[in-house]
């Protein structure tokens, strides 16, 4: 039987990360099962032992590149891959583990290990975006299940996958929240976060951590000046700044503006 008359084949990669975007994909429950007589789950530790070498039409990667073998291995994935998605905030920005970006990395696996010459790592961590072309990317930490199954039917019809371009406080909006950063001075990032989570923290009366990344063209210094205002230091800031998507861009030079 020829490639052309089977199902498109399904990849599932992993790099460093804690594996909560994979487990979102399990999550999907009905929507997966549905999804699999469309399509062949060809390669997916996470989900099933069996695999299937070769090229496959749509490769999900998950995780940070950490390592010199994840630099060379993300580079054979993209060859036997058509499409190739990065899905999470690790494989999007670098994840929570590009804080060792600021750091001596040296410094600390010899605090943390007692043989650190036996680690072999690279000085940064870096989304795959930094090593291959991406087709799309799908943000948050961990994604939207829903985003997640929005993307690979699109690709089965032959549609650019879709996500909403502006920011949690669209989110809130329309779930009716009142401001917390203006009605209660709780500092909140939804003026510069992509949306995605559906407002999850605001909703319960908690500020927004950034997990789903910089929306497009966030004005992130507007923001910390109203955080000025309600009484957060640059220290207070900067460790705003420094959490799931700490490298990506606007939240990087956001974060260095308020100190190192």
């Amino acid at each position: 039987m020829s490639r052309a008359s089977q199902p498109p084949r399904l990849a599932v990669w992993k790099f460093a990360s804690c594996d909560g975007c994979q487990l979102s994909l399990l999550d999907c429950e009905d929507q997966i099962l549905t999804l699999a007589t469309a399509i062949e789950i060809a390669y997916f530790p996470e989900a099933r032992r069996a695999s299937v070498h070769g090229h496959y039409d749509i490769s999900l990667v998950e995780g940070s590149v950490t390592t010199q073998h994840d630099a060379e291995r993300i580079q054979e994935i993209r060859g036997r891959s058509r499409f190739l998605i990065t899905i999470g905030a690790c494989a999007t920005s670098g994840g929570i583990q590009a804080l060792r970006n600021f750091a001596d990395v040296k410094e600390y696996a010899a605090l943390v290990y007692a043989h650190p010459e036996y680690i072999s790592t690279l000085d940064v961590s870096t989304p795959i975006s930094d090593h291959v072309k991406v087709d799309f990317e799908l943000r948050g930490c961990p994604i939207n299940k829903g985003q997640l199954i929005d993307v690979l039917s699109a690709l089965l019809i032959g549609r650019r996958p879709i996500t909403p371009a502006q920011s949690v406080c669209v989110e809130c909006k329309l779930k009716g929240n009142i401001c917390i950063l203006v009605s209660q001075a709780v500092p909140c990032m939804g003026p510069v976060t992509h949306a995605g989570c559906g407002a999850l923290c605001p909703s319960y009366l908690r500020g927004c951590y950034g997990c789903f990344g910089p929306k497009e063209t966030p004005n992130a210094s507007a923001l910390s000046n109203r955080l000025e205002e309600i009484g957060m230091n640059n220290e207070a800031i900067r460790r705003l700044y420094s959490t799931f998507n700490v490298n990506a861009t606007p939240f990087r030079e956001e974060k260095e503006r308020h100190g190192t």
